[in-house]
């Protein structure tokens, strides 16, 4: 996995984070966390998104993200548990690994892929 794509990991999974914090979010401290976590989680993605097509990792972003947020919902806030949910998460899970698979095929390395 290079850089990029780890971007795209750490991006998504700052999602989940600041996107649980727009519901749960209380105080100003709390919305001061999501508001660097989105931030954060955006330059993430514009930095992936100087190496890789923006289209996939726009997809895998929000992939990431979506399905992370569901599952954090249900594990940390009591949301109900549904099977067809977990299917549904492993079709998008399923996607965004294809997504992945297929564009490191396509992409050419250069020699300022590794700075």
């Amino acid at each position: 996995m290079n850089r990029q794509w780890l971007y795209v990991l750490i991006g998504g999974i700052i999602e989940v984070i600041w996107v649980s914090g727009l519901k749960h979010s209380n105080t100003v401290v709390e919305w001061m966390g999501t508001a660097l976590a989105i931030a954060i989680s955006f330059y993430l993605i514009i930095m992936a998104s100087k190496r890789l097509p923006i289209g996939t990792v726009y997809a895998v972003f929000t992939g990431l993200g979506t399905g992370g947020t569901v599952i954090t919902e249900m594990l940390f806030f009591n949301e109900p548990f549904r099977l067809s949910k977990i299917l549904l998460i492993l079709l998008l899970l399923s996607g965004v690994i294809g997504l992945k698979l297929i564009t490191d095929k396509d992409i050419t390395p250069s020699k300022e892929a590794n700075i």
